[in-house]
Parts: C-alpha cells; sequence; structure tokens
C-alpha cells in the first residue's frame, strides 16, 4: 500500500495562495470525518499537493504542524497510487485529524478520492 520513493518525489507541492484560491473556488470538494479533500484539474501531467489547517482547528502552532504532518505521510502513502495524475489536491485539517488511526485516514482520503471522482484504482 505504500508508494515507492520514486513515486513520493514525483509529487509536486502547492504553495502559492492564488492556487490554494483556485481550488477552493472552482474545484470539487469531499468532506469526511478526518479530513477535507479539494481537487481540481491541472495541465502539468504532475499530481500537486497541498495542506491547509485553520486557527478554527486548534490555536496551537505545534498540533497544527502536526496535523499537517500527518496529512503529509498519507498523501505521500495514497496519493500516488490511487489519485489521477495531472491533478491538484488540497487537504484540510480537522479536529479529528490528529487523534483519528493512520489507516482510518488512509481510508478517508480513499473514500474522498472515491466519491469526487479522482481514483484511479478500486480500493483493496
Amino acid at each position: 500500500m505504500h508508494a515507492s520513493k520514486e513515486q513520493i518525489k514525483m509529487l509536486g507541492r502547492l504553495q502559492k495562495r492564488p492556487d490554494f484560491l483556485n481550488i477552493q473556488n472552482k474545484g470539487r470538494k469531499w468532506v469526511s470525518h478526518g479530513l477535507i479533500l479539494q481537487v481540481i484539474p491541472n495541465d502539468l501531467g504532475i499530481i500537486r499537493i497541498g495542506f491547509t489547517v485553520s486557527k478554527k482547528v486548534d490555536t496551537s502552532a505545534v498540533k497544527r504542524n502536526r496535523i499537517k504532518r500527518r496529512l503529509n505521510a498519507v498523501a505521500c502513502d495514497i496519493l500516488p497510487i490511487y489519485a489521477r495524475t495531472s491533478c491538484d489536491y488540497v487537504l484540510v485539517g480537522r479536529k479529528l485529524t490528529a487523534t483519528r488511526p493512520y489507516k482510518t485516514l488512509c481510508n478517508d482520503l480513499k473514500w474522498c478520492l472515491n466519491k469526487t471522482g479522482y481514483i484511479t484504482k478500486l480500493q483493496d
């Protein structure tokens, strides 16, 4: 189930605010208990990912960064294998992201991919 190092290296990062706003305004979105997935196709031919956790989730920067690291680990394991290429994905952290088991977070991401229609492989 884990992606190889070569697959992980092929993931790009979203870092600019206009990219996040474009996905938020024009992309598809699905909400699960552990995370929110926002998706939009791109013309680059690669998967790009971004992470965001608002202060509403937790006021502590340490805890928000921990949630982002957990989302990054889930994205690196799931997106290279299950996600459609040429798309931008934004994972938004929720309160339960910090305490939810890792396997459940992985299943949440696969479920969101399936519901948005951006999954390439059927779930195990």
